[in-house]
């Protein structure tokens, strides 16, 4: 059976498992920032540091500060952030420094002209690795609400990453690398080491699971992972949007007797989408699953546990974005050692956590007072990403309204209330101003125009280009005779 799993998960992720780790559990920013900085200080040869955001803050400027020490060191330093993370916390004289102190920077997806939609692709990784000898993956961007501000009365940010030693650090390097040869030039091949390569640094297996845009492999290994549960399975995310097929794996997984249990925030850096988030827990509540709330600052973690023997520690949140649009990175360990410390952990946050639960009239409710939460930072780890989370629950719910593919909940009215109220006041609003929807639809009709015509030349130009190369590439033919051959060639 275990040899079954194996293979469906290799093949469900499109990550083998790598034995021979030596793997650590870091918990929040007060052990993982510490560890990040004395890995950078010990670079010899490079530092590749890829984060969906870096603040321009205290914290930021510790990180560039080490980075740029490195470079002028001599060290190799790439870094990339990503075009929307970074939108807005830290400045182009931030990025600027960097380069000025000899670190590469390339930013991930920037909006172009020719491409009306590619800025949908997110990078939403957050890894660091030093000279393929350790490697970081977490749920952790640098910034300051990471390590708490006191002077606000703000606690920490909840997360969790994990430090990794061992042959697994070649896979964590070459998810960099895949990311970095999609913005510019690859990193040379020779300074990328094999797996085999690198020596054995404990006992633990896992996987390293980069998903990039369209390819779903962390998607399918959740749904597998919730249809192989036997006992329990944990989960903590930050951005929760139940996507169907997801749901339904948990559903099913909680009425077979399996505990499903799903960690989330109580308060979050956007609250005006805490209600679109709370609206998917009707479903999961009435198949038997348990959700609870952070009562913290901000839970921003994204971890699961199952049957004490498999975890996972990354990027990827259980909504459609993280699945199937965003590049991600995640460790998935088999280890009962990291798991019982995975399984720890989860029962200490419950400790700081209020269970939600269906009152006696099948309200989602959380038990006991209302209890008053600290307000949060507006500008953090997931803005982008919870928007457009909350954006599709609600296409969720539309949708479902408008095919009846699937039953509605009651608290999904409201839903369904907000969105039928804004659609009559935006058709009102259109149909006395008219002009407001023309001009934006023709320069919208105008720009893909231009952009398919763009890449229409360009495919041609490069057909040319192929042609013209392959004519030079061929070989002369022999010449063939013209006349007919003389009595002493027939003979």
């Amino acid at each position: 059976m275990r040899l079954l799993a194996d293979q469906a998960f290799s093949r469900a992720a499109g990550a083998p498992l790598v034995g021979g780790n030596g793997v650590r559990l870091l918990r929040d920013a007060r052990e993982n920032y510490p560890a990040w900085l004395d890995a950078i200080a010990s670079a010899k040869r490079h530092v590749h540091f890829e984060s969906y955001i870096i603040h321009e803050d205290d914290t930021g400027r510790q990180f560039a500060d080490a980075l740029v020490g490195k470079a002028q060191d001599g060290v190799h330093v790439r870094l990339v952030y990503d075009w929307i993370g970074g939108f807005g916390n830290a400045s182009r004289r931030f990025w600027n420094r960097l380069r000025a102190g000899g670190v590469e920077v390339r930013c991930y997806n920037p909006p172009r002209l020719d491409s009306p939609f590619g800025w949908l692709s997110r990078d939403h990784r957050k890894m660091l690795s030093v000279d393929a000898q350790v490697g970081f993956v977490s749920g952790l961007c640098v910034g300051r609400m990471w390590e708490g501000i006191p002077e606000k009365q703000l606690e920490p940010w909840r997360d969790t990453g994990i430090e990794v030693r061992g042959p697994a650090v070649a896979d964590i390097e070459q998810a960099f690398a895949q990311v970095w040869a999609m913005i510019g030039d690859p990193i040379p091949q020779n300074e990328l080491t094999s797996r085999d390569a690198l020596a054995q640094a404990g006992e633990t297996d896992l996987r390293i699971v980069a998903n990039v845009p369209a390819t779903a492999g962390m998607l399918r290994l959740d749904q597998l992972i919730a249809a192989l549960a036997r006992k329990r399975l944990w989960l903590t995310d930050a951005y929760y949007v139940g996507m169907a097929a997801h749901v339904q794996a948990l559903r099913a997984a909680a009425n077979d007797g399996v505990d499903v249990r799903l960690l989330v925030p109580g308060a979050t850096d956007i609250p005006a989408l805490r209600l679109l988030s709370r609206a998917g827990y009707r479903a999961l509540l009435e198949a038997g699953m348990r959700v609870f709330e952070w009562n913290g600052t901000m839970l921003h973690a994204k971890t699961a546990v199952a049957d004490g023997h498999w975890a996972r520690v990354g990027s990827t949140n259980l909504n459609i974005l993280s699945w199937l649009g965003n590049c991600e990175l995640d460790v998935v360990i088999e280890d009962e050692t990291f798991a019982r410390q995975m399984e720890e952990m989860y029962l200490q946050d419950l400790t700081n956590a209020t269970e939600i639960v269906l009152d006696t009239k099948l309200k989602v409710c959380a038990p006991g007072k209302t209890r008053r939460l600290r307000p949060v930072l507006t500008s953090g780890g997931g803005s982008a990403g919870r928007a457009a989370a909350g954006a599709a629950r609600i296409g969720h719910v539309v949708g479902a309204a408008f095919t009846d593919r699937r039953v509605l909940a009651p608290v999904e009215a409201r839903l369904m209330t907000s969105a039928g109220a804004l659609l009559l006041l935006l058709a009102a609003f259109l149909a006395i101003f008219p002009s407001v929807l023309v001009f934006p639809l023709l320069l919208v009709f105008v720009w893909l125009g231009v952009t398919l015509l763009w890449r229409s030349c360009q495919l041609h130009r490069e057909g040319r280009r192929q042609r013209a190369a392959g004519k030079k590439a061929r070989p002369p033919m022999p010449c063939q005779a013209t006349s007919a051959p003389s009595k002493k060639a027939r003979d």
